[in-house]
């Protein structure tokens, strides 16, 4: 009789082989939906939320982790502005469970690495209209930039209209409501320099 353990080694062996048949590599057919998605780059699977490709670009080398949503507009059928709405760099670390949401455009430069959960976005509610609920009430979208060589930690958000400049250390659970200068290290709710990296 064939042991549990063995079973179960022989699942996990299949779901990463699946897994790696099924993320989205350049020269793919899933790739290939997309403005740009460059070589040796990959999207793990499972992807969360996913559409607008056509107007999202992502580097070379740059590696997307499972779980995290990417969208250009508010929904797949929205007639979109731009071809570039998100634009994701070389050599790019997207962590497990984050979320880029453009409407506007968002940027995130080369070599800037994310850890998990992270949340970016150039759209907000409003709350002028006290008859309309908060999330039918859209405020001006505000693009958004994440500088060269940045660090985002786990947890944090990044809102509408902050460029975060290059080189800069974005704490673990921050709400970057304020655009960040080159070499800051920011932490905080809502984040605030606390040190610096240069």
């Amino acid at each position: 009789m064939r042991s549990p353990f063995r079973r179960g080694d022989a699942f996990l062996g299949f779901y990463e082989w699946f897994g790696r048949q099924a993320a989205i590599h350049s020269g793919s057919a899933r790739a290939r939906r997309f403005a740009n998605f460059g070589p040796n780059s990959v999207m793990c699977f499972p992807p969360t939320a996913l559409y607008g490709e056509h107007a999202i670009h992502v580097g070379a080398h740059t590696l997307i982790g499972p779980h995290v949503s990417m969208s250009a507009g508010m929904s797949p059928e929205q007639q979109l502005i731009s071809d570039r709405i998100l634009e994701i760099g070389d050599r790019v670390l997207i962590g497990r469970g984050s979320s880029l949401v453009a409407h506007f455009s968002v940027v995130i430069e080369d070599e800037v690495f994310f850890g998990p959960n992270v949340y970016v976005t150039d759209q907000n509610h409003g709350f002028s209209d006290p008859d309309l609920p908060l999330g039918r009430q859209h405020a001006q979208e505000k693009p958004v930039r994440i500088g060269w060589g940045s660090w985002v930690g786990t947890n944090a958000v990044v809102l509408p209209g902050v460029t975060i400049g290059n080189q800069v250390a974005v704490g673990a659970g921050s709400v970057v409501t304020k655009s960040v200068p080159d070499n800051a290290v920011v932490a905080g709710v809502p984040a605030k320099v606390i040190g610096s990296t240069g």
